[in-house]
């Protein structure tokens, strides 16, 4: 067979979004982290996340995982996390698809009811707890790395809008955190090109004034991502609100997005509007949830910081092999801007 790559990969969506799983066809690489290796995939084997998140295997709304042995000896399992602009360092619903295929699959061994185990992540180890019956794993629990502020109500100047406030914070990636309402909309898919339109405007305009750097691991830096947040309000015994994440190159985390819950819930605690282990439910674009608390409270360099824990579930829907015919015009994948919005220069 005239096939240059063989690469064997688990299908799963985590409460709608996308987050496949290479289980096989990949070798692993040097480094001493996970973000070592993250560096070296993206420095000199970034034609991996080419192939599979570029069309005509790919599409714009969905993220591979890469299973990798741990860096971490405390870890069962590292993996990466590709997107389709980026690495990132973390992300919660690729965190629930990874732990759900490595269970599900056999790779870790089952225990139930619960089953606990740490993936090593190129943000740091998580901690996971999944709920299993009957060989399902039935949602998944994860102790994120601790989550911060860096601006309130930051100040910027948006083309076509003007003044508006902003929240900057880590959750596992870099996000800005605006309300909906202030830039004048609302978060409906009626809404989806203003909405993915302004979220890029806005994430723009932050990324040409301010540069938040993360104060452990200084290579990571810069916003990548936008929260678009609804109003909290209070949900019978726990707290709730809406949001969408507008994801590079211009559409919808399909998930309420574990990593900008993460973000959030370091916003509401800084407002003094969520406390301890109050248990906050996020909901995304598409109605799904995740629920989630803050466990606790800690210090990252100058910041004061929370311990999130976030839960949601996962489901498979395939088993495929993808591959590559050396006589295929498009090796690295292509891209059209009738799906991918914000073509790169």
């Amino acid at each position: 067979m005239p096939f240059s790559r063989v690469l064997s990969v688990v299908g799963c969506h985590a409460e709608g979004e996308v987050g496949d799983v290479i289980t096989g066809g990949v070798l692993d690489v040097p480094g001493s982290t996970m973000y070592d290796k993250l560096v070296h995939f993206l420095n000199k084997k970034d034609e991996l996340r080419q192939l599979l998140l570029n069309e005509p295997r790919g599409r714009a709304s969905m993220n591979t995982n890469l299973i990798l042995p741990p860096c971490d000896p405390r870890a069962d399992a590292g993996f990466l996390i590709m997107e389709s602009e980026e690495y990132a360092p973390m992300s919660g619903s690729n965190t629930i698809c990874t732990a759900t295929v490595l269970l599900e699959t056999g790779m870790v061994p089952m225990k139930e009811p619960i089953t606990e185990l740490s993936l090593d992540t190129a943000a740091g180890l998580v901690t996971v707890k999944a709920e299993c019956e009957a060989g399902k794993c039935k949602s998944v629990e994860f102790d994120n790395v601790p989550a911060f502020v860096f601006k309130l109500d930051y100040q910027v100047n948006v083309p076509g809008i003007g003044e508006i406030l902003v929240d900057i914070a880590w959750g596992g990636m870099m996000y800005v955190l605006v309300d909906a309402a202030s830039v004048g909309l609302k978060i409906d898919s009626q809404h989806s090109t203003q909405l993915v339109d302004i979220g890029e405007r806005v994430k723009r305009a932050v990324q040409a004034s301010y540069t938040p750097i993360h104060p452990e691991n200084p290579k990571i830096r810069g916003v990548t991502n936008i929260v678009i947040t609804e109003p909290l309000t209070q949900e019978g015994d726990c707290k709730g609100a809406v949001n969408t994440v507008v994801v590079s190159p211009g559409r919808f985390d399909r998930s309420p997005c574990g990593t900008g819950t993460c973000a959030r819930l370091a916003v509401l605690h800084a407002r003094g509007q969520l406390l301890e282990n109050e248990i906050f439910k996020h909901r995304s674009i598409i109605g799904t949830e995740f629920m989630s608390r803050i466990r606790g409270v800690t210090q990252v360099g100058e910041y004061q910081a929370v311990l999130p824990t976030v839960s949601g579930r996962a489901w498979i829907t395939s088993f495929k092999q993808i591959v590559l015919d050396s006589t295929d015009p498009f090796p690295r994948g292509f891209r059209v801007g009738d799906q991918w919005k914000m073509l790169p220069n």
